[in-house]
Protein backbone atom coordinates (compact mmCIF):
# COMPACT_ATOMS: atom_id res chain seq x y z
CA UNK A 1 0.00 0.00 0.00
CA UNK A 2 1.20 3.26 -0.83
CA UNK A 3 2.09 5.30 1.71
CA UNK A 4 0.77 8.82 3.04
CA UNK A 5 2.10 11.64 4.60
CA UNK A 6 1.73 16.00 4.04
CA UNK A 7 3.07 16.73 1.06
CA UNK A 8 6.14 18.80 2.66
CA UNK A 9 7.19 15.29 5.02
CA UNK A 10 6.90 13.63 1.12
CA UNK A 11 9.33 16.07 -0.73
CA UNK A 12 12.37 15.55 2.01
CA UNK A 13 12.12 11.57 1.39
CA UNK A 14 11.66 11.50 -1.99
CA UNK A 15 15.10 14.25 -1.81
CA UNK A 16 16.74 11.62 0.09
CA UNK A 17 15.56 9.26 -2.61
CA UNK A 18 17.54 11.36 -5.01
CA UNK A 19 20.58 11.19 -2.62
CA UNK A 20 19.84 14.48 -0.53
CA UNK A 21 21.49 14.22 2.49
CA UNK A 22 21.99 17.80 4.10
CA UNK A 23 19.56 20.55 3.71
CA UNK A 24 20.31 24.23 4.86
CA UNK A 25 17.54 26.52 5.66
CA UNK A 26 15.32 28.04 8.48
CA UNK A 27 11.85 26.85 10.01
CA UNK A 28 9.04 29.50 10.09
CA UNK A 29 5.20 28.81 9.77
CA UNK A 30 5.06 28.80 6.44
CA UNK A 31 7.60 26.12 5.52
CA UNK A 32 7.22 24.34 9.03
CA UNK A 33 5.76 21.24 6.91
CA UNK A 34 8.49 20.64 5.24
CA UNK A 35 10.15 20.07 8.28
CA UNK A 36 8.12 17.48 9.91
CA UNK A 37 10.16 14.54 7.20
CA UNK A 38 13.68 15.65 7.66
CA UNK A 39 14.61 13.69 10.28
CA UNK A 40 12.36 10.81 9.27
CA UNK A 41 14.49 10.75 6.01
CA UNK A 42 17.61 10.73 7.37
CA UNK A 43 18.32 14.25 6.68
CA UNK A 44 21.07 16.32 8.27
CA UNK A 45 19.44 19.85 8.17
CA UNK A 46 21.91 22.99 9.35
CA UNK A 47 20.26 26.04 10.86
CA UNK A 48 21.40 28.78 9.17
CA UNK A 49 21.49 32.86 11.28
CA UNK A 50 20.14 34.24 7.55
CA UNK A 51 18.33 32.71 4.51
CA UNK A 52 21.13 34.67 2.67
CA UNK A 53 23.55 32.57 4.74
CA UNK A 54 21.68 28.90 3.96
CA UNK A 55 22.50 29.81 0.37
CA UNK A 56 25.81 30.14 0.18
CA UNK A 57 26.04 27.30 2.41
CA UNK A 58 24.08 25.13 -0.34
CA UNK A 59 26.38 26.71 -3.12
CA UNK A 60 29.30 25.98 -0.84
CA UNK A 61 28.28 22.37 -0.46
CA UNK A 62 27.40 21.67 -4.09
CA UNK A 63 31.15 23.28 -5.00
CA UNK A 64 32.85 20.96 -3.01
CA UNK A 65 30.54 17.56 -3.08
CA UNK A 66 29.42 17.63 -6.82
CA UNK A 67 26.29 17.29 -5.48
CA UNK A 68 23.35 19.53 -5.59
CA UNK A 69 22.73 22.22 -2.35
CA UNK A 70 19.51 21.79 -1.17
CA UNK A 71 18.04 24.96 1.06
CA UNK A 72 14.34 25.05 2.55
CA UNK A 73 13.31 28.96 2.91
CA UNK A 74 9.87 30.45 4.04
CA UNK A 75 7.75 32.49 1.75
CA UNK A 76 8.41 36.51 0.92
CA UNK A 77 11.35 37.75 3.25
CA UNK A 78 12.81 34.34 3.09
CA UNK A 79 12.94 33.94 -0.05
CA UNK A 80 14.01 37.30 -1.02
CA UNK A 81 17.08 36.85 1.83
CA UNK A 82 18.35 34.31 -1.02
CA UNK A 83 17.78 35.76 -3.85
CA UNK A 84 21.14 37.02 -3.62
CA UNK A 85 23.14 33.33 -3.44
CA UNK A 86 20.92 32.37 -6.18
CA UNK A 87 22.18 35.06 -8.29
CA UNK A 88 25.66 33.61 -7.18
CA UNK A 89 25.08 30.57 -8.11
CA UNK A 90 24.01 31.44 -11.50
CA UNK A 91 26.54 33.38 -12.33
CA UNK A 92 29.22 31.28 -11.18
CA UNK A 93 27.00 27.36 -12.67
CA UNK A 94 26.66 26.13 -9.32
CA UNK A 95 23.39 23.54 -8.87
CA UNK A 96 21.82 24.88 -6.02
CA UNK A 97 17.97 23.55 -5.57
CA UNK A 98 15.53 26.20 -3.64
CA UNK A 99 12.61 25.02 -1.90
CA UNK A 100 10.22 27.81 -0.62
CA UNK A 101 6.43 27.94 0.98
CA UNK A 102 4.06 30.20 -0.81
CA UNK A 103 0.59 32.13 -0.03
CA UNK A 104 -2.16 29.99 -1.29
CA UNK A 105 -3.39 32.96 -2.99
CA UNK A 106 -2.32 36.61 -3.76
CA UNK A 107 -5.37 37.98 -5.82
CA UNK A 108 -7.96 38.49 -3.89
CA UNK A 109 -6.15 38.84 -0.23
CA UNK A 110 -3.88 42.03 0.81
CA UNK A 111 -2.24 41.90 3.94
CA UNK A 112 -1.16 38.57 4.08
CA UNK A 113 1.79 37.79 6.20
CA UNK A 114 4.95 37.76 3.68
CA UNK A 115 3.15 38.76 0.77
CA UNK A 116 4.82 39.66 -2.64
CA UNK A 117 3.20 40.57 -5.58
CA UNK A 118 5.12 38.11 -7.54
CA UNK A 119 7.25 35.74 -5.53
CA UNK A 120 7.61 33.41 -8.20
CA UNK A 121 8.97 35.68 -10.80
CA UNK A 122 11.09 37.58 -8.29
CA UNK A 123 13.01 34.22 -7.51
CA UNK A 124 12.90 33.47 -11.45
CA UNK A 125 15.51 36.92 -11.81
CA UNK A 126 18.42 35.19 -10.78
CA UNK A 127 17.81 31.23 -11.66
CA UNK A 128 17.70 29.15 -14.02
CA UNK A 129 14.24 28.69 -13.60
CA UNK A 130 10.79 29.15 -10.90
CA UNK A 131 7.89 26.95 -10.49
CA UNK A 132 5.10 26.58 -8.79
CA UNK A 133 3.73 22.55 -7.10
CA UNK A 134 0.34 23.48 -7.32
CA UNK A 135 -0.06 19.20 -6.76
CA UNK A 136 1.74 16.65 -5.13
CA UNK A 137 2.84 15.29 -8.54
CA UNK A 138 4.04 18.84 -10.25
CA UNK A 139 5.90 18.94 -6.90
CA UNK A 140 8.00 15.34 -7.18
CA UNK A 141 7.66 16.27 -11.43
CA UNK A 142 10.10 19.61 -10.70
CA UNK A 143 11.93 18.01 -8.54
CA UNK A 144 13.04 15.07 -10.97
CA UNK A 145 13.09 18.21 -13.31
CA UNK A 146 15.55 20.01 -11.16
CA UNK A 147 17.36 16.68 -10.84
CA UNK A 148 18.11 15.65 -14.48
CA UNK A 149 19.15 18.99 -15.60
CA UNK A 150 21.69 19.33 -12.97
CA UNK A 151 22.84 16.27 -15.10
CA UNK A 152 22.57 17.26 -18.71
CA UNK A 153 22.43 20.49 -19.29
CA UNK A 154 24.96 23.70 -17.73
CA UNK A 155 24.57 23.80 -13.69
CA UNK A 156 22.59 26.29 -12.39
CA UNK A 157 20.35 26.98 -9.43
CA UNK A 158 16.46 26.41 -9.92
CA UNK A 159 13.32 26.99 -7.32
CA UNK A 160 10.08 25.42 -6.53
CA UNK A 161 7.31 26.73 -4.34
CA UNK A 162 4.37 25.29 -2.70
CA UNK A 163 1.49 26.39 -1.56
CA UNK A 164 1.29 26.36 2.13
CA UNK A 165 -2.27 24.15 1.89
CA UNK A 166 -0.81 21.81 -0.46
CA UNK A 167 2.60 21.36 2.02
CA UNK A 168 0.01 20.27 4.64
CA UNK A 169 -2.46 17.98 2.82
CA UNK A 170 -2.18 14.37 2.60
CA UNK A 171 0.21 12.79 -0.50
CA UNK A 172 1.48 9.50 -1.55
CA UNK A 173 4.42 8.39 -2.60
CA UNK A 174 3.87 9.33 -6.33
CA UNK A 175 7.80 8.97 -7.31
CA UNK A 176 9.43 6.05 -8.91
CA UNK A 177 11.50 5.64 -5.22
CA UNK A 178 14.12 3.06 -8.12
CA UNK A 179 14.73 5.52 -10.49
CA UNK A 180 18.42 7.39 -10.32
CA UNK A 181 18.20 10.91 -11.76
CA UNK A 182 21.45 10.54 -13.99
CA UNK A 183 21.39 12.03 -16.76
CA UNK A 184 23.38 11.03 -20.31
CA UNK A 185 25.72 13.23 -22.13
CA UNK A 186 26.81 12.22 -25.43
CA UNK A 187 29.79 11.54 -26.61
CA UNK A 188 30.95 13.37 -29.57
CA UNK A 189 31.14 12.26 -33.23
CA UNK A 190 34.04 10.75 -34.69
CA UNK A 191 33.98 13.43 -37.58
CA UNK A 192 33.64 16.11 -34.77
CA UNK A 193 36.22 15.04 -32.50
CA UNK A 194 38.78 14.24 -35.51
CA UNK A 195 38.14 17.80 -36.91
CA UNK A 196 39.29 18.83 -33.88
CA UNK A 197 42.12 16.70 -33.94
CA UNK A 198 43.28 17.99 -37.08
CA UNK A 199 42.66 21.46 -36.53
CA UNK A 200 45.21 21.24 -33.65
CA UNK A 201 47.49 19.13 -35.14
CA UNK A 202 48.14 21.71 -37.87
CA UNK A 203 48.52 24.79 -35.85
CA UNK A 204 52.07 26.12 -35.20
CA UNK A 205 50.81 28.50 -32.19
CA UNK A 206 47.84 26.84 -30.26
CA UNK A 207 46.53 28.19 -27.34
CA UNK A 208 44.25 26.84 -24.41
CA UNK A 209 41.89 29.00 -22.43
CA UNK A 210 40.47 26.58 -19.09
CA UNK A 211 37.70 27.43 -17.10
CA UNK A 212 35.57 26.48 -14.40
CA UNK A 213 33.22 24.56 -16.99
CA UNK A 214 36.03 22.23 -17.91
CA UNK A 215 36.71 21.22 -14.08
CA UNK A 216 35.39 17.77 -13.95
CA UNK A 217 37.41 16.76 -17.08
CA UNK A 218 40.82 17.96 -15.85
CA UNK A 219 43.04 15.00 -16.76
CA UNK A 220 41.84 14.28 -20.56
CA UNK A 221 42.04 18.31 -21.02
CA UNK A 222 45.29 18.97 -19.74
CA UNK A 223 46.76 15.63 -21.51
CA UNK A 224 45.90 16.85 -24.88
CA UNK A 225 47.27 20.72 -23.81
CA UNK A 226 50.09 18.57 -23.25
CA UNK A 227 50.83 16.12 -26.17
CA UNK A 228 49.78 19.60 -28.46
CA UNK A 229 52.45 21.31 -27.14
CA UNK A 230 49.79 24.27 -26.44
CA UNK A 231 50.14 27.18 -24.42
CA UNK A 232 47.35 27.89 -22.02
CA UNK A 233 45.74 30.51 -19.88
CA UNK A 234 42.81 29.44 -16.53
CA UNK A 235 40.05 31.65 -15.63
CA UNK A 236 40.08 31.89 -12.03
CA UNK A 237 38.04 29.20 -11.79
CA UNK A 238 39.79 26.60 -14.00
CA UNK A 239 42.89 27.04 -11.77
CA UNK A 240 44.65 23.71 -11.17
CA UNK A 241 43.57 22.32 -14.12
CA UNK A 242 47.07 22.78 -16.18
CA UNK A 243 49.80 21.39 -13.46
CA UNK A 244 53.42 21.84 -14.37
CA UNK A 245 53.47 22.65 -17.43
CA UNK A 246 56.11 25.12 -18.77
CA UNK A 247 53.89 26.16 -20.97
CA UNK A 248 51.16 27.17 -19.00
CA UNK A 249 50.63 31.57 -18.39
CA UNK A 250 48.84 30.28 -15.26
CA UNK A 251 45.73 33.07 -14.15
CA UNK A 252 46.77 35.96 -15.16
CA UNK A 253 44.52 36.14 -18.16
CA UNK A 254 42.88 39.84 -17.12
CA UNK A 255 46.42 41.03 -17.28
CA UNK A 256 46.00 43.60 -20.04
CA UNK A 257 48.87 42.53 -22.08
CA UNK A 258 48.03 39.04 -22.44
CA UNK A 259 46.15 40.57 -25.44
CA UNK A 260 49.47 40.21 -26.86
CA UNK A 261 49.98 36.53 -26.32
CA UNK A 262 46.91 36.00 -28.11
CA UNK A 263 47.91 38.18 -30.70
CA UNK A 264 50.76 35.58 -31.60
CA UNK A 265 48.67 32.39 -31.73
CA UNK A 266 47.41 30.45 -34.89
CA UNK A 267 44.22 29.06 -33.18
CA UNK A 268 42.31 29.36 -29.47
CA UNK A 269 40.46 26.98 -28.07
CA UNK A 270 38.51 28.25 -25.20
CA UNK A 271 36.90 25.26 -22.92
CA UNK A 272 34.32 25.67 -20.59
CA UNK A 273 34.26 29.05 -20.12
CA UNK A 274 32.12 32.55 -21.24
CA UNK A 275 35.11 34.85 -21.54
CA UNK A 276 33.04 37.17 -20.18
CA UNK A 277 33.80 40.37 -18.70
CA UNK A 278 34.77 38.77 -15.64
CA UNK A 279 37.22 36.66 -16.90
CA UNK A 280 39.53 39.47 -19.28
CA UNK A 281 38.44 42.64 -17.88
CA UNK A 282 38.73 43.78 -21.39
CA UNK A 283 36.62 44.41 -24.26
CA UNK A 284 38.35 41.15 -26.93
CA UNK A 285 40.51 38.53 -25.93
CA UNK A 286 43.08 39.79 -28.58
CA UNK A 287 43.14 36.87 -30.66
CA UNK A 288 42.71 37.70 -34.49
CA UNK A 289 42.85 33.60 -36.04
CA UNK A 290 40.47 31.32 -35.90
CA UNK A 291 38.54 30.50 -32.47
CA UNK A 292 37.00 27.02 -30.94
CA UNK A 293 34.85 27.05 -28.67
CA UNK A 294 34.12 23.80 -26.14
CA UNK A 295 30.70 24.38 -24.05
CA UNK A 296 26.97 22.83 -22.76
CA UNK A 297 26.02 26.80 -23.16
CA UNK A 298 24.14 27.43 -26.55
CA UNK A 299 24.54 30.62 -25.73
CA UNK A 300 28.30 30.36 -25.60
CA UNK A 301 28.43 28.51 -28.46
CA UNK A 302 26.71 31.17 -30.17
CA UNK A 303 29.46 33.76 -30.02
CA UNK A 304 31.23 32.28 -33.04
CA UNK A 305 32.91 35.32 -35.25
CA UNK A 306 34.07 34.71 -39.10
CA UNK A 307 35.95 31.55 -39.10
CA UNK A 308 35.03 29.83 -36.04
CA UNK A 309 33.86 26.92 -34.55
CA UNK A 310 31.97 25.65 -31.60
CA UNK A 311 31.34 22.35 -30.15
CA UNK A 312 28.32 21.61 -27.63
CA UNK A 313 29.58 19.24 -25.67
CA UNK A 314 30.92 17.78 -22.27
CA UNK A 315 34.93 18.86 -22.03
CA UNK A 316 35.68 15.34 -20.87
CA UNK A 317 33.68 12.94 -23.52
CA UNK A 318 34.86 15.74 -25.98
CA UNK A 319 39.26 15.02 -25.17
CA UNK A 320 38.65 11.80 -24.27
CA UNK A 321 37.53 10.92 -27.83
CA UNK A 322 40.21 13.13 -29.17
CA UNK A 323 43.03 12.18 -26.92
CA UNK A 324 42.39 8.99 -28.78
CA UNK A 325 43.02 10.22 -32.02
CA UNK A 326 45.98 11.94 -31.53
CA UNK A 327 48.68 9.66 -32.55
CA UNK A 328 51.85 11.99 -31.87
CA UNK A 329 52.91 14.69 -30.07
CA UNK A 330 52.74 18.23 -31.04
CA UNK A 331 55.51 20.38 -32.03
CA UNK A 332 54.66 24.10 -31.03
CA UNK A 333 56.94 27.14 -31.55
CA UNK A 334 56.07 28.61 -27.89
CA UNK A 335 58.85 28.84 -25.62
CA UNK A 336 58.78 28.23 -22.33
CA UNK A 337 61.42 30.65 -21.26
CA UNK A 338 58.79 33.40 -22.94
CA UNK A 339 56.17 32.12 -20.41
CA UNK A 340 58.44 32.06 -17.66
CA UNK A 341 59.38 35.26 -18.14
CA UNK A 342 55.39 36.87 -18.96
CA UNK A 343 54.49 35.29 -15.48
CA UNK A 344 57.47 36.69 -13.34
CA UNK A 345 56.39 40.41 -15.07
CA UNK A 346 52.66 39.82 -14.31
CA UNK A 347 53.28 38.68 -10.14
CA UNK A 348 55.39 41.53 -10.11
CA UNK A 349 52.64 43.88 -11.60
CA UNK A 350 50.54 42.55 -9.02
CA UNK A 351 53.06 43.15 -6.35
CA UNK A 352 53.28 46.59 -7.36
CA UNK A 353 49.33 47.34 -7.69
CA UNK A 354 48.87 45.94 -4.06
CA UNK A 355 52.45 46.22 -2.66
CA UNK A 356 52.87 43.44 0.11
CA UNK A 357 50.01 41.67 -0.35
CA UNK A 358 52.07 38.85 -2.36
CA UNK A 359 54.38 37.66 0.79
CA UNK A 360 51.30 37.15 2.75
CA UNK A 361 49.74 34.90 -0.24
CA UNK A 362 53.24 32.97 -0.28
CA UNK A 363 52.88 32.61 3.19
CA UNK A 364 49.42 31.10 3.29
CA UNK A 365 50.31 28.80 0.58
CA UNK A 366 53.01 26.91 1.94
CA UNK A 367 51.34 26.21 5.28
CA UNK A 368 48.22 24.92 4.15
CA UNK A 369 47.57 21.20 4.23
CA UNK A 370 47.60 19.38 0.48
CA UNK A 371 44.27 18.95 -0.90
CA UNK A 372 42.79 22.35 1.28
CA UNK A 373 39.49 23.47 -0.08
CA UNK A 374 39.48 27.54 -0.05
CA UNK A 375 36.76 29.74 -0.09
CA UNK A 376 37.67 33.45 -0.89
CA UNK A 377 34.94 36.83 -0.86
CA UNK A 378 35.77 39.96 -2.67
CA UNK A 379 38.47 41.09 -0.57
CA UNK A 380 42.04 42.63 -2.04
CA UNK A 381 43.84 39.72 -0.47
CA UNK A 382 41.65 37.23 -2.46
CA UNK A 383 42.37 39.46 -5.53
CA UNK A 384 45.85 39.24 -4.79
CA UNK A 385 45.94 35.56 -4.30
CA UNK A 386 43.51 34.65 -7.56
CA UNK A 387 46.65 35.13 -9.70
CA UNK A 388 49.56 34.71 -8.20
CA UNK A 389 48.38 31.21 -5.95
CA UNK A 390 49.35 28.28 -8.27
CA UNK A 391 46.29 25.43 -7.46
CA UNK A 392 47.72 22.12 -7.83
CA UNK A 393 44.14 20.69 -8.74
CA UNK A 394 41.33 21.71 -10.07
CA UNK A 395 38.00 22.91 -8.22
CA UNK A 396 39.50 23.66 -4.43
CA UNK A 397 39.21 27.31 -4.73
CA UNK A 398 36.14 29.09 -5.23
CA UNK A 399 35.21 32.98 -5.69
CA UNK A 400 32.15 35.23 -6.22
CA UNK A 401 33.46 35.44 -9.09
CA UNK A 402 30.31 36.63 -11.47
CA UNK A 403 27.59 38.43 -9.05
CA UNK A 404 30.49 39.63 -7.00
CA UNK A 405 28.86 39.08 -3.14
CA UNK A 406 30.10 40.17 -0.30
CA UNK A 407 29.87 37.90 2.72
CA UNK A 408 30.02 34.75 0.41
CA UNK A 409 33.22 33.07 2.00
CA UNK A 410 32.61 32.17 5.42
CA UNK A 411 28.78 30.52 5.36
CA UNK A 412 30.32 29.24 1.49
CA UNK A 413 33.47 27.55 3.61
CA UNK A 414 30.77 26.22 6.06
CA UNK A 415 28.76 24.22 3.27
CA UNK A 416 32.00 23.39 2.09
CA UNK A 417 33.60 21.65 5.72
CA UNK A 418 29.97 20.03 5.97
CA UNK A 419 30.26 18.30 2.16
CA UNK A 420 33.88 17.34 3.32
CA UNK A 421 34.33 16.39 6.53
CA UNK A 422 37.93 15.26 8.01
CA UNK A 423 38.94 17.24 4.81
CA UNK A 424 40.94 20.31 5.26
CA UNK A 425 38.72 23.90 4.10
CA UNK A 426 39.80 27.33 4.48
CA UNK A 427 37.47 30.69 3.94
CA UNK A 428 39.92 33.89 3.19
CA UNK A 429 37.20 37.34 3.74
CA UNK A 430 37.85 40.99 3.98
CA UNK A 431 36.42 42.89 7.12
CA UNK A 432 33.76 44.66 4.92
CA UNK A 433 32.66 41.47 3.74
CA UNK A 434 32.54 39.87 7.02
CA UNK A 435 30.23 41.69 8.47
CA UNK A 436 27.66 40.69 5.71
CA UNK A 437 27.36 37.15 6.81
CA UNK A 438 29.17 37.28 10.45
CA UNK A 439 26.20 35.40 12.48
CA UNK A 440 27.25 32.26 10.46
CA UNK A 441 30.31 32.17 12.55
CA UNK A 442 27.63 30.62 15.28
CA UNK A 443 27.22 27.99 12.64
CA UNK A 444 30.45 27.14 12.46
CA UNK A 445 30.60 27.33 16.24
CA UNK A 446 27.90 24.87 16.54
CA UNK A 447 28.92 22.34 14.09
CA UNK A 448 32.37 22.12 15.55
CA UNK A 449 34.12 22.47 12.34
CA UNK A 450 37.96 22.93 12.51
CA UNK A 451 38.23 26.01 9.72
CA UNK A 452 40.46 28.56 9.51
CA UNK A 453 38.64 32.12 8.54
CA UNK A 454 41.17 34.53 7.32
CA UNK A 455 39.90 37.67 8.07
CA UNK A 456 41.95 40.78 6.26
CA UNK A 457 40.72 44.33 7.54
CA UNK A 458 42.33 46.79 5.85
CA UNK A 459 40.25 49.03 7.78
CA UNK A 460 38.17 49.91 4.94
CA UNK A 461 36.84 48.99 1.26
CA UNK A 462 40.47 49.12 0.05
CA UNK A 463 39.53 48.66 -3.70
CA UNK A 464 36.37 50.92 -3.72
CA UNK A 465 39.12 53.83 -2.35
CA UNK A 466 41.68 52.95 -4.70
CA UNK A 467 39.02 52.65 -7.35
CA UNK A 468 37.65 56.01 -6.90
CA UNK A 469 41.70 57.65 -6.15
CA UNK A 470 41.78 56.33 -9.73
CA UNK A 471 38.68 57.82 -11.13
CA UNK A 472 39.61 60.82 -9.57
CA UNK A 473 36.87 60.69 -7.00
CA UNK A 474 37.83 61.75 -3.95
CA UNK A 475 37.20 58.92 -1.18
CA UNK A 476 33.93 58.90 0.09
CA UNK A 477 32.28 56.06 2.31
CA UNK A 478 34.93 53.66 2.07
CA UNK A 479 35.66 53.31 5.96
CA UNK A 480 33.70 51.95 8.50
CA UNK A 481 33.58 51.53 12.07
CA UNK A 482 34.87 48.13 13.05
CA UNK A 483 34.59 46.24 16.09
CA UNK A 484 36.94 43.97 18.11
CA UNK A 485 36.98 41.18 15.13
CA UNK A 486 38.86 38.55 18.04
CA UNK A 487 36.08 39.67 21.13
CA UNK A 488 33.88 39.34 18.36
CA UNK A 489 34.72 35.50 17.76
CA UNK A 490 35.13 34.61 21.18
CA UNK A 491 31.95 35.82 22.49
CA UNK A 492 30.28 33.68 19.29
CA UNK A 493 32.75 30.46 20.43
CA UNK A 494 35.24 30.76 17.88
CA UNK A 495 38.75 31.14 18.59
CA UNK A 496 40.74 34.07 17.29
CA UNK A 497 44.41 34.73 16.79
CA UNK A 498 46.30 37.94 15.64
CA UNK A 499 49.36 36.79 14.31
CA UNK A 500 52.50 39.47 14.43
CA UNK A 501 54.43 37.96 11.58
CA UNK A 502 54.11 35.63 8.59
CA UNK A 503 55.85 32.97 10.60
CA UNK A 504 53.55 33.18 13.59
CA UNK A 505 50.76 33.41 11.20
CA UNK A 506 51.81 29.66 9.69
CA UNK A 507 51.84 28.50 12.82
CA UNK A 508 48.49 29.52 13.60
CA UNK A 509 47.03 28.16 10.06
CA UNK A 510 48.74 25.23 11.02
CA UNK A 511 46.61 24.46 14.34
CA UNK A 512 43.13 25.81 13.31
CA UNK A 513 43.20 23.08 10.67
CA UNK A 514 42.99 20.60 13.79
CA UNK A 515 40.93 22.95 16.23
CA UNK A 516 37.70 21.55 17.56
CA UNK A 517 36.12 24.52 15.90
CA UNK A 518 36.89 27.44 13.91
CA UNK A 519 39.38 29.87 14.56
CA UNK A 520 39.47 33.73 12.94
CA UNK A 521 42.83 34.35 12.18
CA UNK A 522 43.10 38.49 12.15
CA UNK A 523 45.64 39.80 9.72
CA UNK A 524 46.13 43.47 9.04
CA UNK A 525 48.73 45.74 6.85
CA UNK A 526 51.02 46.11 9.70
CA UNK A 527 52.14 42.03 9.38
CA UNK A 528 53.99 42.99 6.53
CA UNK A 529 56.19 45.27 8.32
CA UNK A 530 56.50 43.22 11.15
CA UNK A 531 58.05 40.67 8.73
Amino acid sequence: MTQTRPLGAQISHMLKDRGVDVIFGIPGVHNQEMYRGIEEAGITHVLARHEQGAGFMADGYARASGKPGVAYVITGPGLCNIMTPMGQAYSDSVPVLVISSCLDETVATRGQLHQMKDQRAAAETVCDWSEEARSASAAYALIDRAFGEFETTRKRPKHIQVPIAQLQSQAPTGWDTERSVTGTLNPPHHDVAKVFADSLAAAQKPIFVVGGGAVSAGGPVAEVIRKSGAASFATYAGRGLICDDPLHFGAYLPRPDSAAIFAQADLVVSVGTDLAEVDLWRDELGATCAHIRINTDDEVIAKLGAGDSGFKCDAGLFFDAVLDLMTQEGHSTWKAEDIAASRAHWRAEVDAERPGIVPVCDALRDCVPEGTMIYSDMTQLAYTAKEVWDMDRPGHWHHPTGFGTLGYATPAAIGGAVARPGLPTMAIIGDYGFHYTMAELGVAVELKLPLPIILWDNTKLGEIEDSMVRAQIAPNAVVAHNPDFCKLAEAFGAMAVAPTSLNDMQDVVSAAFDADGPTIIYLTPDILNAS
